[in-house]
């Protein structure tokens, strides 16, 4: 079984996407804040994250690329799931090293859930 780490903040936001990911047959947790990432990272070493960018305590950039810098690190896919939907914010994204890059108000979570089969097929 695959497993996802859905970094968001907003519970309404987590339970959806916890719910439909589930229902898909993957594994999944959630973290709210940088230190709750990387600690689940480290035990867990899932297949995918799927970050929000608007975090406490930490910018969802910051953490994408603290990510992507550590070695130990470096298998493990980032798909953002963002309200930021500036042509800027997806460009920055993808080039910190984020495989897909979702904006919430373009995609249905049925739809975010199929592109994740497709990234980690």
């Amino acid at each position: 079984m695959k497993s996802i780490l859905l970094i968001e903040d907003d519970p309404f936001v987590v339970d959806i996407y916890t719910k439909k990911l589930t229902e898909a047959g993957f594994s999944v947790d959630t973290a709210q804040d940088k230190e709750e990432t990387l600690k689940k990272i480290s035990e867990k070493k899932p297949e995918l994250l799927l970050l929000d960018i608007v975090l406490p305590n930490i910018e969802g950039w910051d953490l994408l690329k603290e990510i992507k810098e550590d070695l130990s690190f470096k298998d493990i896919k980032v798909a953002i799931l963002s309200n930021l939907g500036q042509k800027d914010d997806v460009e920055r994204g993808l080039k910190l090293g984020a495989v897909r890059y979702f904006i919430k108000a373009h995609y249905t979570p049925t739809q975010v859930v199929e592109e994740i089969k497709k990234i980690l097929e």
